[in-house]
């Protein structure tokens, strides 16, 4: 509670000690907010009051996917869905420097299973920013904590249809708090980003009692040859081919202290709180055409990943502890034919290797731009091989092919 005080009054005597004259550009007034990256072709839909006192920028976007899929022991099936539907609504008020962005979701596989006592899951984002400069973000609110590079990007801003095994179990995603963001990117010299949140620990949407754990995050950026290309570093593959060698290297850290669900934020309910420790760390490079990322994430516990209902001690909830590693590849040709292959490697810890399995995974992907990934269209061949602790092995496999279509 007192870490939360202190922030909050930081953040208040920042706002209070600003110059709010300084003179805003137009690129100052895009909404390229590095705590709510949204890749986009154009702006969406824009209203701009006479008096230039208030901005709204509509923006949606659908992906429309088919899968057949084959699963060992199980007939092959099809399955065809609206992965996701989102509606966003960003701007300011009054000022450049006060901001707001709104994101909802509507598809089923974006609000979950509806049950009883839980919330419906339609709010994504809604939070607001504070941006005196070029330099600093603040921002308070429920949106993406700095973890992870492919979490942070749009998943409307992926090479193939999915993110990886391993962002699903050890992502850190969405939670509600603070957040400050000092930016230093410049074109072809060396840049850095620094970036630090702290939160409730419990997700998104999360309504549930009150305690006292919380989650702090920070992440450290570099580009040693200077920034990406339409902040390249948000989207993946190498749709602008930049014209000289781009690097991205990141580690980031979260501590979420007694943790409710089985992964952090996200996740199942646990029978006793768990304090969990997340590293993650990334490098995204671009030229050319080419482009390639490699991941590492982690998850630990304070003690063992494994608890207990005390009514029925049969009865087990567990944190996703382990680790694994994603490594990405990719070439887009001058007529916007992405080819893509990824490798993802998992390895659960000893407290659950009983209940769950070591993964590895192999997809391969083709991508036709039609309009940047704002309007693309995605096909993948992806192959799982789950190795379970009592020697059994299953292999699954499913081809996709996917529509992604957005303003």
């Amino acid at each position: 509670m007192k870490k939360i005080l202190l922030l909050s009054l930081f953040f208040i005597s920042f706002i209070g000690t600003s110059q709010v004259t300084i003179k805003q550009t137009k690129d100052d007034n895009d909404l390229k907010l590095s705590a709510l990256p949204y890749y986009s072709f154009g702006k969406g839909l824009g209203l701009t009051s006479p008096d230039s006192i208030f901005q709204l920028n509509i923006r949606f976007r659908m992906q429309n996917r088919v899968t057949y899929l084959e699963n060992d022991g199980e007939n092959g099936a099809y399955d065809g869905q609206i992965r996701r539907l989102r509606l966003r609504f960003d701007g300011y008020v009054g000022n450049p420097k006060f901001l707001y962005a709104i994101q909802l979701s509507f598809a089923p596989g974006d609000v979950g299973e509806i049950r009883e006592g839980e919330n419906i899951n339609i709010i994504r984002d809604a939070v607001v920013f504070y941006r005196p400069n070029r330099h600093w973000n603040l921002s308070f609110g429920q949106t993406k904590l700095p973890g992870n590079r492919q979490r942070i990007n749009s998943s409307g801003g992926l090479q193939l249809t999915d993110r990886t095994i391993n962002n699903a179990k050890f992502t850190v995603d969405r939670d509600f708090g603070f957040q400050v963001h000092n930016l230093n990117e410049f074109k072809d010299k060396f840049s850095y980003n620094f970036k630090a949140a702290i939160s409730t620990g419990e997700g998104r949407n999360s309504t549930e009692k009150p305690d006292d754990g919380v989650a702090v995050t920070g992440k450290v950026e570099a580009f040693p040859f200077g920034a990406f290309s339409k902040d390249g570093t948000n989207f993946e593959g190498d749709i602008v081919r930049e014209k000289k060698p781009k690097l991205m290297v990141s580690g980031a850290f979260q501590q979420n202290n007694h943790a409710r669900r089985t992964q952090g934020q996200l996740g199942n309910d646990l029978f006793d709180t768990r304090t969990m420790k997340s590293v993650m760390l990334d490098a995204m490079f671009k030229y050319n055409g080419w482009a390639a990322m490699m991941s590492y994430m982690s998850r630990t516990t304070n003690k063992n990943a494994v608890t207990f209902n005390p009514d029925d001690i049969t009865e087990t909830s567990f944190a996703y502890v382990g680790n694994g590693f994603d490594y990405q590849a990719s070439y887009n040709t001058k007529s916007n034919y992405e080819f893509i292959a990824r490798y993802s490697v998992q390895n659960i810890a000893n407290d659950i290797r009983a209940l769950a399995p070591n993964t590895k995974q192999y997809s391969i992907g083709v991508t036709k731009y039609i309009w940047e990934h704002a309007f693309k269209l995605q096909t993948e061949l992806n192959f799982d091989t789950l190795n379970f602790a009592d020697g059994t092995t299953k292999n699954n496999w499913y081809l996709r092919f996917q529509v992604e279509i957005g303003i």
